[in-house]
């Protein structure tokens, strides 16, 4: 079985106009770059990162990096989710690096990760924000094709992520579980064997501390959705979410850039998913 060592760099910055472009890029399977499109009611360009093959294999190694300019402002999305496949033996690997300059907006806001039943995968994102930089990062688990019984049944599955602003190191979290934890979490929710769950994080630090946007988040909380907003130690919240199931999941999310973009006008642009 074909192997992939696959990376991907994009480097934003304001171009003519002030409109933000792809200054630099570089890709090898499985990422592909789909056409950007402009945003102009937002003013912010939007990514879309596709990946051609079936999905994420054994020995699969991917990295990616992603520097946004002063002044330039990035959406970066996904059209499908990322599927993650059985794995007889070995294991495949992710390492992301966002890197945000002062004066610019990063999104990052892929669809969620499938891990199917018996593989192996590790994600690791790393996060540099200047002062005056602004980022919201999301991360979506579902638990796996859950009409072929095979919910939670991976064989390992480790999500790490850390946040630096200004290179202090504000948030470090290791999500290491084995379906069995997830399974009692999501009976403790109320949700279900087709539970999802979402992790967000809005890095702001040149805002006003949070107030109404705050409360309107929390009282998201509840019909399916278990929602919770915590401030890191500075310039910036954590956002945690657990869903029935991946429609709600998806709502909540909307509803959490609906609520945020009154306050941070550019999570009003729209990914342009069908």
């Amino acid at each position: 079985m074909a192997e992939f060592s696959g990376h991907l760099t994009l480097r934003a910055a304001p171009g003519a106009h002030g409109r933000t472009s792809i200054a630099a890029q570089s890709f090898r399977a499985p990422y592909h770059l789909s056409k950007p499109y402009w945003d102009a009611d937002t003013r912010t360009l939007i990514a879309q990162v596709v990946n051609p093959t079936a999905g994420i294999l054994s020995g699969d190694q991917l990295k990616s990096a992603i520097t946004v300019d002063p002044d330039a402002a990035l959406l970066v999305t996904t059209p499908s989710a990322s599927r993650v496949f059985k794995m007889k033996e070995g294991t495949a690997a992710c390492r992301q690096h966002f890197h945000v300059a002062a004066g610019a907006w990063l999104e990052v806001m892929p669809e969620p990760l499938v891990p199917h039943r018996g593989c192996s995968y590790r994600q690791t994102t790393d996060v540099e924000v200047a002062d005056g930089g602004e980022l919201f990062f999301t991360d979506l688990l579902m638990p796996g094709r859950v009409a072929h019984g095979e919910a939670w049944e991976w064989k390992s599955l480790c999500l790490e992520t850390s946040v630096r602003l200004n290179g202090e190191l504000i948030l470090r979290e290791r999500f290491e579980q084995t379906g069995a934890s997830l399974r009692a979490l999501a009976g403790l929710a109320g949700s279900g064997p087709s539970a999802c769950f979402g992790n967000a994080v809005l890095i702001a630090p040149d805002q006003p501390a949070a107030g109404s946007w705050t409360r309107a988040l929390n009282a998201l909380h509840g019909e399916g959705l278990w929602l919770g907003v915590s401030a890191l130690r500075r310039g910036g919240w954590s956002i945690k979410m657990v869903a029935t199931d991946g429609i709600r999941l998806r709502q909540g999310l909307r509803d959490i850039r609906k609520i945020l973009s009154v306050h941070f006008p550019r999570l009003a642009c729209d990914p342009r998913k069908l």
